[in-house]
């Protein structure tokens, strides 16, 4: 799952996101509106941590781009701003969550894993895709009751696909997800062939496969 953080304090940002990479969620950053607007144009996120008030900029017209631009990237406003009418502006807008700072590392993770839940598992603590089990909570992965063995990388393809199981996903879209925005200083997808490679060899006996489309990308195929 691929998380940005839009903070401008540097400590703040920095234990938001050491908290984070420990639930081995792929984290981006952004300090100031700019950034984060640039990035917001071209990435897509799973969740989204959006401070209010930035020095270039106010948060929630961060959050009205992302509405406009009709992403489905989970949306928590974290902000020292407690009042009423800030937490009712960002709910209006669209936002999933609101998180007033100060907060304990363990609310934010627990906030984080919910807005994921609500979006992408219907809400569910577990997915269940035919002899596939997947507990997010704590990344194991069963294949008719026996545990997978997935690096983390294998892991964060296989969620990908799931996420998206009605779309085709290409090569790009998928790298970028997974090994996050610095995908595009190289010229080859020869380290996603092999993770790929692995991940089938892994999934022999899942009622569920991934499908290379020629040139295109990958799909997730989930047997009737």
């Amino acid at each position: 799952m691929k998380i940005l953080i839009i903070e401008d304090e540097p400590q703040m940002l920095d234990n938001m996101r050491l908290t984070l990479e420990r639930e081995h969620y792929q984290i981006e950053t952004a300090v100031d509106f700019k950034t984060a607007s640039e990035k917001l144009g071209v990435y897509d996120y799973d969740c989204i941590l959006l401070d209010i008030t930035l020095p270039d900029g106010n948060g929630l017209d961060l959050l009205k781009q992302i509405k406009a631009q009709g992403k489905a990237d989970g949306v928590i406003v974290v902000s020292a701003k407690d009042s009423l009418d800030d937490r009712l502006k960002g709910l209006n807008l669209g936002a999933d969550d609101y998180l007033p700072k100060p907060f304990h590392n363990a609310e934010l993770n627990a906030r984080v894993k919910a807005v994921l839940r609500r979006l992408h598992f219907e809400g569910n603590n577990q997915i269940e895709i035919g002899n596939v089990k997947i507990n997010p909570e704590n990344r194991v992965v069963e294949v008719a009751n026996e545990i997978l063995e997935l690096n983390r990388k294998e892991y964060a393809i296989l969620m990908y696909l799931i996420t998206n199981k009605n779309r085709l996903v290409t090569k790009s879209a998928l790298a970028e997800h997974v090994w996050g925005d610095h995908i595009d200083q190289t010229d080859s997808f020869d380290f996603i062939y092999s993770q790929i490679k692995n991940l089938r060899k892994k999934l022999e006996k899942a009622t569920i496969n991934v499908e290379a489309v020629y040139g295109v990308g990958y799909k997730l195929n989930i047997a009737q």
